[in-house]
């Protein structure tokens, strides 16, 4: 019985066409939620948010597991038991037989736009009809939940998007008569979408109905005014001015009549990858003019999948080599990756394709290149030298002279030389052939970087589609289908390794009577993945085995050493930390370990730049390794100097961007240094080194957490405030802190809970949640006076501080930073004294005392200037621009905020910039230059929503009222100071809600007088 679901308008459910009793709402947008993600695990806390909201009652787990309950008993019910499966911490919707109206929907819309993009304009527009037919209403209507009103707020644009691009289509096959009703109801019902209104007026225009049209352009433009207080854009201008003008280029198109009749071009025959070698060609003869024509190729691969950007790579410049008349160099090409990768079935596969091209035959030898077994230069050339016709009596003894007499035998042929699995360079230059028209494809682990002239084919991991389409081949078609979600689960577990995927495969075919989701649970379990990933002859963890057992000693070491840290990408040092060695050795057995395609690099980053990763089955293999060999106090140790090289980047990043003179509050656990001139490279860009390191830091953090090392946890969270605060990644500054504060608290940590209070503090204030900011702060507060810690109270006065200026007690706001300023001053910390300055002058400033707020600005800036930090030099000019705008002195106040905007650009400070920004557009007003003032403001407001920073947004808004009101724009005014109030509302910004209530108020009369 097949199971149909519909999102696209009221959420219904039917079976074998008829609808079913869903039950009340929450069962309804749990089950929502299940549809829209059908295949995928959908935790049970976006279960418990989409049904509750914010706000979860005690009981909300309860109620969703109740509500998953009763869908599966009402599935069960209608013939579809277990159609609902319980996940780790969540569930999946798994149906044999399932349809979903959106993935039909979209499925449409794809293939309307590949029809459109290929010219088939009629049939684009058909399928587009036949997507837009799905929707019965508003996406998912009646459901009360903030999440789905999200999705359908997204369905409801996308919708909007597939209309307009179907009535350009309709357009352009000359149906403009029949669009006009469809389009004057759309603009009725989306009165700001331009391009809508554009096409009703083209529409009317090729209609004959200019009159009409050019009112459609007047209406549209009173409805951006009044609505948005925005002229229409460029584009909807114009196509007024090509109506008023006739233009011919909007003339309707040839008449549906005409265009029905039209032949649509035919698709372009496929064209055969090699066309000397159709299938079915004969075999190359035994013999060519007397002379034996080796084939000693394996079997193709029958079941071989992708590759096909390798494969076109490698023919084509084989095929490039062949064609040069002036190729002196025998053509190498060298296919390197990672154990089980799939090197040799890439090599063997396209050397059967590539055969026709060299009909004097084709050599093969299997190096075993990094095994104990490994074969030699002069074992290999005995077996080349036999099957080229030559005696074994008449075999040479020397090295040398048996590679002479091969390349001889070469001089004259046209052949292909397969060496598959090299070892080194040694092992393959004895058996390269003399002769360009004979090429050499060779695969390794190793790039093989010393053999000149080769080109280089890395091969990686298979995409998803190939890796379901690899399991597929073997496991069957049919049995993977059925079980689609389990599938491109297993393929992930196998970490899309051909090898691995095969061996999967091959389990599957062995035992018909497995689900492919009995082997995902098996290969779930990390101790036993690599044990699971083995059938017959074939194992990962033998092939990865066979790279391990022939490093050295050190080399192995690192590498299981590398499985210690649970992180993602990891930068060279950690090597030498790790070890407990200077960096150019471990960089060494690092670049050992690259070589031998244990470790790959990750990105493209070069120098101290570059980073580095495992492959998911290669750190299962290096886990196993740790485990078995390396003693459990060497791992803890190793760990540990881990954290304290990180733990020292960290602060001297800090440091190199804040200035020497800016200290903060760390812990006292040991630090694993780094020397100066290595520490000056990785940091010539000091945020740059946080964003390369942000994964690091936040998977640092929460294993610090884990293993206990608790003042490393709480110490890297606080540090890298400077990085989330600079770049805006509240949810890892949230996330680290919400680790760190549980781990301080377990561990009755006191000065780590204080500094995370602290901190937390700060966060609550950047996101403009001033009541938890205060309460945070205060608990700080009380932790550091019990401590004694004079600078972290200091610290925390001034955010307190802050806070008292933006509810306007200016006075509490200035016996805070008093409080501070003699503890900088004695802990002789000029970035301090330079912050707690500049909010002093803010304060004067606001009193309306400029000249005092000037003169104290002066000390501030020349305390930043002491520290070298752009970005705190960068917050005193701000402020002092500020001073010059309240003085009177916008020009001053130009040049000012053009040198904060160029210090917050050089330092990468986005919320800086966007200040900035806005007090640039500020003083371009006051000067009265109204178009640089809007398009300065502009910017600022474009910068602020992308770093979330509502404050300058309202701030932005405000004076965006202000230019209208300079221009007589009194409605654009209005709607710019009522969104700059509701945003200070918001934020709880008394003080600047005062500002706007001001404005407004003085607006209103002078409407009252016009």
């Amino acid at each position: 019985m097949a199971v149909e679901f519909r999102v696209l308008g009221p959420l219904d459910a039917l079976i074998d066409g008829q609808r079913i009793d869903i039950g009340g709402n929450r069962q309804q947008i749990v089950l929502a939620c299940l549809v829209l993600e059908a295949g995928s695990v959908v935790s049970i806390d976006r279960l418990m948010r989409a049904v509750y909201g914010d706000s979860l009652p005690s009981s909300a787990r309860v109620q969703v597991q109740i509500c998953v309950s009763a869908l599966r008993r009402l599935f069960g019910r209608h013939g579809h038991p277990g159609s609902i499966v319980t996940r780790n911490q969540g569930y999946l919707l798994r149906l044999a037989e399932m349809e979903v109206d959106l993935q039909r929907y979209e499925r449409l819309v794809q293939e309307a736009r590949a029809a459109g993009e290929a010219g088939r304009k009629r049939e684009a527009s058909a399928l587009y009809r036949e997507a837009l037919n799905l929707w019965r209403g508003p996406a998912l209507e009646g459901l009360d939940s903030e999440p789905l009103r999200l999705v359908a707020d997204r369905l409801a644009e996308s919708r909007v998007t597939v209309i307009e691009d179907c009535v350009e289509y309709d357009l352009e096959l000359g149906r403009h008569r029949e669009v006009i009703p469809e389009l004057n109801d759309l603009v009725a019902t989306h009165p700001l979408h331009e391009r809508l209104r554009g096409q009703l007026m083209v529409a009317l225009y090729r209609s004959g109905r200019q009159a009409e049209a050019l009112d459609a352009y007047r209406a549209a433009r009173r409805t951006l005014i009044d609505e948005l207080g925005l002229e229409p854009s460029e584009w909807l201008q114009q196509l007024e001015r090509s109506i008023l003008s006739a233009d011919s280029e909007l003339s309707a198109p040839e008449s549906p009549v005409t265009a029905a009749m039209a032949v649509e071009p035919a698709e372009p025959a496929l064209e055969l990858v090699n066309p000397e070698r159709t299938p079915g060609s004969e075999p190359a003869p035994a013999a060519r003019g007397g002379r034996p024509v080796p084939c000693m190729l394996p079997t193709d691969i029958a079941d071989f999948t992708g590759r096909s950007e390798q494969i076109d790579a490698i023919q084509a410049y084989l095929a490039a080599a062949a064609d040069d008349p002036g190729q002196l160099a025998v053509p190498i090409i060298v296919v390197a990756g990672k154990p089980g990768i799939g090197k040799t079935a890439l090599g063997i596969h396209v050397s059967h394709r590539l055969a026709v091209r060299y009909p004097d035959g084709q050599l093969f030898a299997d190096l075993h290149g990094r095994s104990s077994d490994r074969v030699s230069p002069m074992q290999i050339l005995e077996r080349f030298l036999r099957i080229l016709g030559v005696p074994g009596n008449s075999i040479p003894d020397g090295l040398e002279e048996r590679a002479e007499m091969y390349r001889g035998l070469l001089s004259d042929r046209r052949m292909l030389v397969v060496l598959d699995n090299a070892g080194s360079e040694a092992q393959v230059l004895p058996l390269l052939p003399g002769n360009p028209r004979t090429a050499v494809l060779i695969t390794a682990r190793s790039r093989l970087g010393a053999l000149p002239g080769a080109v280089h084919v890395d091969i990686d991991v298979l995409d998803a589609a190939h890796s379901v389409e690899l399991l597929s081949r073997i496991a069957g078609d049919d049995r993977v289908r059925d079980e689609a979600a389990a599938a491109e689960a297993l393929t992930e577990l196998c970490g899309r390794l051909p090898l691995a995927l095969r061996i999967a495969g091959a389990r599957l075919a062995a035992r018909p009577h497995w689900s492919v989701e009995q082997l995902t649970d098996r290969l779930e379990n990390e101790s036993r993945r690599l044990d699971e990933l083995n059938h017959g002859v074939m194992g990962v963890r033998v092939s990865i085995s066979l790279t391990y057992d022939n490093l050295s000693a050190p080399a192995r070491r690192l590498f299981r050493l590398l499985a210690v840290v649970d992180i993602p990408v990891f930068s060279a040092w950690v090597c030498a930390a790790l070890l407990d060695q200077r960096l150019t050795d471990a960089y060494d057995l690092l670049d050992d370990l690259v070589d031998a395609q244990l470790v790959e690099i990750d990105g493209t980053g070069t120098g101290p730049r570059r980073q580095y990763r495992f492959h998911d089955l290669i750190r299962v293999f290096a886990r196993e390794r740790l485990a078995a060999e390396e003693p459990l106090a060497e791992r803890a140790a190793a760990l540990r100097r881990v954290f304290g090289g990180l733990q020292f980047l960290a602060e001297q990043a800090h440091r190199k961007l804040y200035g020497e003179g800016n200290k903060n509050l760390h812990s006292p656990a040991p630090r694993w240094q780094i020397p100066a001139r290595a520490t000056d490279r990785m940091l010539s860009e000091p945020l740059g080194w946080f964003e390369r390191e942000r994964q690091f830091i936040v998977a640092a953090v929460r294993q610090a957490a884990q293993v206990g090392a608790v003042e490393y946890c709480w110490d890297l969270a606080v540090t890298a405030v400077t990085l989330f605060e600079s770049r805006v990644y509240l949810n890892d500054w949230r996330e680290t802190h919400e680790i760190a504060l549980t781990a301080v608290r377990e561990a009755g940590d006191q000065l780590g809970n204080a500094a995370v209070l602290y901190s937390v503090g700060a966060l609550a204030l950047v996101e403009k949640r001033f009541a938890e900011a205060r309460r945070r702060l205060e608990e700080s507060l009380r932790l550091f006076e019990t401590l004694g810690e004079e600078h972290g109270q200091a610290m925390v006065n001034r955010q307190l501080g802050f806070l008292e200026r933006m509810d306007g007690n200016l006075a509490e706001a200035a016996r805070r930073y008093e409080l501070v300023l003699p503890v900088v001053r004695r802990d002789g910390n000029p970035a301090a004294i330079a912050y707690v300055l500049h909010s002093i002058a803010q304060i004067e400033l606001e009193r309306g005392n400029p000249a005092a707020a000037k003169v104290i600005l002066g000390q501030a800036l020349e305390f930043s200037r002491q520290v070298g930090g752009r970005r705190i030099e960068a917050q005193a000019l701000d402020r002092l621009g500020q001073v010059h705008l309240q003085a009177g002195e916008p020009d001053e106040a130009v040049v000012i905020f053009g040198e904060a905007l160029a210090a917050t650009r050089e330092s990468g400070d986005a919320i800086g910039e966007a200040y900035a920004t806005l007090g640039l557009g500020m003083a371009y007003l006051h000067v009265g230059d109204l178009g640089k003032a809007d398009s300065t403001l502009t910017s600022a407001r474009r910068l602020a929503v992308a770093s979330g920073e509502t404050m300058v947004e309202a701030r932005v808004e405000f004076c965006m009222g202000e230019l209208a009101l300079a221009g007589d724009r009194t409605q654009a005014a209005t709607v710019h100071l009522e969104r700059a109030l509701d945003m200070f509302r918001e934020i709880r910004a008394p003080l600047f809600e005062a500002r706007v209530l001001a404005l407004l108020s003085r607006l209103d009369g002078r409407c009252r007088v016009a």
